[in-house]
């Protein structure tokens, strides 16, 4: 805990905890004219007064140029988040409409994340997305080439328990002994590497090996490499978009095309999602600039990971701008994660 939350008196948590929770509210900055109305603060309006500006000097409100009150700062949502955030209890109606979506498609984990993803847009009115990670490592464990008639084969792989084929069509004849070859080539040379440890002298080793039908190497590979990485590549939907235009945070024209092209290209927050995914179980919380992805320095991502086995398999999360009902948001992802993993780890009922 830094000096400036060592700071923070009762009273000082009352004030921000009370500013936080009505700028979420109404989006407007607070005044110490309504902090005054609050029971619990129950102090006089230069009381405060000061007390805000000491928490502005904090770095825990802001002050806008036009108006006289206070909005909460990245770190005011921070530590209101750390701190101050009261248990917010889903309707049981809430948690029924979850539990009987969930059921439906229990053993699916596309199309149960994508279930979460659209009911957490609806329960929270805010952008959702389902993620599926990126994996770390993915190498193929076998290869076998099977040849179809002279000009075309079938390369096969086996990726952890899954197989996969590629058609491999060549220019030039395939005759059965390069088949041979090249089926022992790339077992020998590429089982066990990624694709980025695929490189130059690995090419040319190979086509020591397969001599005269050198030629097969090349268009062999890259199949080996497209197949490896769409397999690695992650997945990336949202549900709800057009929910953005509904706060004054995207009015900005360049901002929300900025927003809307980190959607479909999906890479960078891609890449965040499955590193983050894979290192916490519990519910995290990027408030503006905590953001890696610099185009959400206004907007706030919540997301938890949902496992199978132990071992991260995806994520449901929302995105949204920093002025979030945070309580509501944290209790719907935390509760769909928690209803995802439990859906995938039980066996299916057809009653």
């Amino acid at each position: 805990m830094s000096g400036a939350e060592k700071k923070l008196n009762e009273r000082k948590k009352l004030i921000l905890k009370a500013i936080v929770d009505a700028h979420i509210a109404n989006g407007e900055p607070v005044g110490s004219k309504f902090l005054t109305q609050n029971k619990q603060i129950a102090c006089s309006s230069a009381t405060i007064r000061n007390e805000m500006a000491e928490l502005e000097e904090m770095g825990y409100l802001e002050q806008p140029h036009t108006s006289a009150g206070r909005i909460p700062s990245e770190a005011g949502y921070r530590f209101y988040v750390d701190q101050l955030i009261d248990r917010y209890n889903l309707a049981q109606s809430e948690i029924d409409e979850l539990k009987s979506a969930l059921r439906q498609r229990r053993s699916e984990l596309d199309s149960i994340m994508q279930t979460a993803a659209a009911l957490a847009a609806k329960l929270t009115n805010y952008t959702a997305l389902a993620v599926k990670p990126r994996q770390a490592r993915i190498t193929v464990n076998r290869f076998e080439i099977m040849r179809l008639d002279e000009y075309t084969a079938v390369l096969i792989m086996l990726i952890g328990g899954v197989v996969k084929t590629k058609y491999i069509r060549s220019r030039s004849p395939i005759p059965p002994d390069a088949a041979m070859l090249l089926a022992g080539a790339l077992n020998a040379k590429l089982t066990g590497l990624t694709a980025d440890e695929i490189n130059m002298p690995i090419l040319m080793d190979m086509e020591r090996c397969l001599g005269e039908y050198d030629y097969l190497v090349n268009p062999v590979v890259k199949a080996v490499c497209e197949t490896i990485s769409v397999f690695d590549g992650g997945e990336l939907r949202f549900e709800g978009i057009n929910k953005l235009l509904a706060f004054p945070d995207y009015y900005d024209m360049d901002r929300l095309r900025e927003m809307l092209a980190l959607f479909e290209k999906k890479e960078a927050l891609l890449e965040v999602l499955s590193d983050e995914a894979r290192k916490d179980d519990q519910v995290q919380v990027f408030i503006g600039r905590e953001n890696v992805v610099k185009v959400m320095d206004n907007s706030t991502l919540i997301f938890k990971a949902v496992t199978q086995n132990g071992k991260a398999v995806g994520a449901i999360g929302i995105i949204g701008p920093t002025r979030m009902d945070y309580r509501r948001v944290i209790a719907t992802i935390d509760s769909l994660s928690r209803g995802v993993t439990d859906a995938l780890g039980s066996p299916r009922d057809d009653g």
